[in-house]
């Protein structure tokens, strides 16, 4: 049983011992303290939160708890249902609501759920505000209402038309030509939400021609619900059988997003991003890229060096963050960049909301397409070809990641490191990163090059580092 505390939210396998797992004792304290941090924060007398979730297994009784939390706390809530992450990001300022809670894992296996928590601006607590958070659960600084002070549950289900709605507002969002184009698309939803709400967006833009793979929001998921290329086989197959134009993938939250190109071979999970940004940069005026502001774009650590490639070459600057969307949404609002994200298929586009929106991506994506004329993986062709390799090293209890971490950091002092999240160590052109994951009991290790094997070497070489120190702490132990 796991449960993780981070800058992420809570998150944890069902079941298990109170403190061990994402019990209902856990997760009844870790609501209650984020009500009472809210109360502590806003200067409303009656605190409104929206709660929507995805089509986890365990999402009801999760639902059911943090609910009637929330009114036990005296707490208004808006329930929007079965939902995705970008959504309920948007639907918050729309309720004029004082936050709000995504029940998700994102990627993790059915095992796993999660309280995902926001702001009142529909954007996730930073990590001060999480720690304050933190410190109210682990104290039990809270108090519930009387009985003539709980609050109200109301349901509301128009928030996926909503959400599409503002998308087709989006100036760059080119319906007319997505029609045109004629697409024929194969969506594969992995069995939650993304299957209510993906085949919506695409009759709103003009795709008549769906085929659909794994689109019944059961919970049920038919393979890891990571949208990596080792778990996209089924949807590679059917995109060459249908002889469809594209794939579609998405996680089970909806904020994750990639494509599979008309021949079957993935488009790459690390260049959804680019893709996009490529797209928005080009509809930039002149006088935008005079002003480097109105082009600047902004990934974190572990996404490739071809968004940066991409930004200058449309006049733009590109910045890097720390791992993790919050940190993206901060150095995009500082450098005001016009969209960023993450190579995780995360994408981010300020002029809807701060938060990594799957929807949005393939509302630009889709345009960019239509536009190009040519084929997916012939738009694939035209960007930088670097190569990623994904690995991961989990982790015990007994292990000292900050030691290993200085053991990498002395071995390798001669090349530029980089120390703002994890480690990232360059090699001439190539780069690796290494971080303990937020979300995991793991050290996720990205590293990329020109060259695939090179990447794998790269990142094989530093996990024989980590494995080599971690058995010294064995031996001295």
């Amino acid at each position: 049983m796991a449960l993780i505390k981070s800058i992420s939210g809570i998150r944890g396998t069902i079941g298990g011992k109170p403190g061990e797992g994402f019990s209902p004792l856990d997760i009844v304290k870790f609501t209650a303290a984020y009500a009472a941090w809210i109360m502590k924060n806003s200067k409303n007398k009656k605190i409104k939160i929206v709660v929507g979730r995805d089509a986890r297994i365990s999402g009801e009784m999760v639902n059911n708890l943090v609910l009637g939390t929330l009114q036990g706390m005296g707490v208004d809530v808006v329930d929007i249902g079965l939902s995705t992450t970008p959504t309920v990001e948007i639907a918050v300022p729309e309720e004029k609501a004082d936050g709000g809670i995504i029940l998700t894992a994102s990627h993790n296996p059915k095992q796993w759920n999660a309280l995902k928590l926001l702001n009142e601006k529909g954007e996730f607590i930073n990590e001060k505000d999480g720690s304050e958070l933190l410190e109210i659960a682990e104290s039990g600084n809270y108090t519930f209402a009387d009985v003539n002070s709980l609050g109200k549950i109301t349901k509301n289900d128009t928030y996926f038309k909503k959400h599409i709605a503002k998308i087709l507002e989006l100036s760059h969002v080119d319906v007319a030509a997505i029609k045109a184009a004629k697409f024929k698309v194969v969506i594969d939803c992995v069995n939650s939400t993304g299957g209510i709400v993906i085949p919506q967006l695409l009759n709103a833009l003009g795709v008549e021609n769906i085929v659909k793979l794994y689109c019944d929001p059961t919970g049920e998921f038919p393979h890891n619900p990571e949208p990596l290329p080792e778990n996209l086989r089924d949807i590679a197959k059917l995109v060459k059988k249908e002889n469809a134009n594209l794939g579609i993938v998405v996680d089970p939250d909806v904020d994750r997003l990639a494509f599979v190109c008309e021949d079957g071979e993935m488009f790459g999970e690390e260049y959804t991003l680019v893709a996009c940004a490529d797209y928005m940069l080009s509809k930039r005026s002149p006088a935008d890229k005079v002003a480097n502001n109105k082009c600047n774009t902004v990934s974190n650590l572990s996404s490739t060096r071809a968004l940066c490639d991409i930004t200058e070459k449309h006049g733009g600057s590109y910045s890097a963050s720390a791992v993790g969307e919050v940190n993206v949404v901060t150095i995009m609002k500082e450098t005001g960049a016009v969209i960023g994200g993450e190579g995780n298929g995360g994408v981010i586009l300020p002029e809807l909301h701060y938060g990594r929106d799957a929807l949005v991506g393939i509302a630009l994506f889709l345009s960019h397409l239509a536009k190009f004329k040519k084929t997916c993986s012939m738009l694939r062709s035209s960007y930088p070809d670097y190569q990623i390799s994904k690995n991961k090293i989990e982790l015990t209890s007994e292990i000292n990641i900050d030691s290993i971490f200085e053991s990498i950091k002395e071995k390798y002092k001669k090349q530029p490191i980089n120390t703002i999240d994890g480690i990232k160590i360059e090699f001439g052109n190539d780069w690796v990163h290494l971080r303990k994951s937020n979300t995991e009991p793991i050290i996720r290790i990205y590293s990329e090059s020109g060259f695939k094997t090179t990447a794998d070497n790269l990142a094989k070489k530093i996990m024989s580092d980590i494995r080599e120190f971690i058995k010294q702490q064995q031996i001295a132990v």
